[in-house]
């Protein structure tokens, strides 16, 4: 009996003991991403000491998209943690899925700000475009149909009197095939973002007909955004994940570690580094604010651009699915 007591109790320490490990192990957080390089997740933590708590209280996986509304799905369905969304997939999940626990956590980049880069919409030097009017039966190619970059166009285009279907038609494409289709006048338009708009062929054979700042001012390109009940419930891992973030961006962001920063995107993208040198990480890059710090009110007004077009069903008050609190305290960390 005594031998059977002690089995019972072995038993039962090795099960909390179990049960207390997997309880430690490192919270899963797969954020998603576009564009290589050029957002920051795929290169976050390629200097691992500039994360102490990756590993421990958190592991990071990079998650490749095709444009922002798909993240959505993703997250819906609990295929991500982190979304690189904007205000026109922002709206989507708030709207049209009625997604109401998300929540803005983090910026990544901006669009349109004085002094830096904006996405751009080229047309061929040979194709006669001179003006937005010009546009009128034309083909346009955009990433992804209901992406910040697709309402830009739609805004710009407006202005001219232009609608979809009645006065030009619209195919979706990826970023890197957009040279090919505008130079071999498969589209007459194609809206493109760094680094491939900084293609030096794309540049020589194409101008730049208007930028995503021209149609839409200052303007949230991509913010961090989770679920309200994950980040609540992995408050500690989320917070740690947010410091190791800050420390990372503004290591990027200092102009002593650039050339070392620009040799980590090009073998990243597996391009070469004068692909990068020129701009990425400097005032010539879409702006990054090093304290991770959204434009809150800038998102209310392209979010009533979105409800405008059509793009979701009525505008909300995006102050409602901000949640800065675990951004405070991991700054809070680092002062």
């Amino acid at each position: 009996m005594r031998m059977i007591k002690l089995m019972s109790r072995n038993l039962a320490a090795a099960l909390l003991a179990s049960a207390s490990a997997a309880s430690a192990d490192p919270v899963k957080i797969r954020a998603a991403w576009i564009v290589p390089a050029s957002n920051i997740a795929s290169i976050l933590f390629a200097k691992k000491e500039l994360a102490p708590h990756l590993g421990k209280s958190y592991t990071f996986e990079p998650v490749r998209y095709q444009g922002t509304p798909a993240m959505v799905t993703a997250m819906a369905v609990g295929e991500v943690e982190v979304g690189l969304l904007n205000f026109t997939s922002l709206g989507l999940g708030v709207v049209n899925a009625d997604m109401q626990d998300l929540r803005i956590v983090a910026d990544e980049f901006q669009d349109g700000v004085p002094g830096h880069l904006s996405n751009e919409y080229f047309v061929r030097k040979d194709s006669g475009i001179k003006t937005v009017a010009d546009l009128k039966g034309k083909v346009i190619a955009v990433n992804l149909k209901g992406a910040a970059i697709d309402l830009a166009m739609r805004v710009q285009l407006r202005k001219s009197g232009l609608e979809e279907n009645r006065d030009y038609s619209i195919i979706e494409a990826p970023f890197p095939t957009m040279k090919a289709l505008l130079l071999d006048k498969k589209a007459d338009l194609v809206a493109d973002g760094a680094p491939f708009s900084l293609d030096k062929e794309l540049r020589e054979k194409a101008n730049t007909l208007f930028t995503e700042g021209d149609a839409l001012g200052p303007n949230e390109l991509g913010f961090w955004v989770m679920r309200d009940d994950f980040a609540k419930k992995n408050k500690a891992a989320v917070v740690d994940m947010l410091e190791d973030t800050l420390r990372a961006t503004r290591w990027y962001l200092d102009p002593k570690n650039h050339d070392e920063a620009v040799k980590i995107a090009a073998d990243f993208a597996k391009a070469p580094p004068a692909l990068f040198q020129d701009w990425l990480f400097t005032n010539q890059d879409y702006y990054r604010d090093p304290n991770l710090q959204p434009d809150i009110a800038g998102t209310q007004r392209t979010v009533d651009f979105a409800k405008e077009f059509g793009f979701i069903k009525q505008s909300f008050d995006v102050k409602k699915y901000v949640d800065l609190s675990y951004l405070e305290e991991a700054r809070a960390r680092l002062k």
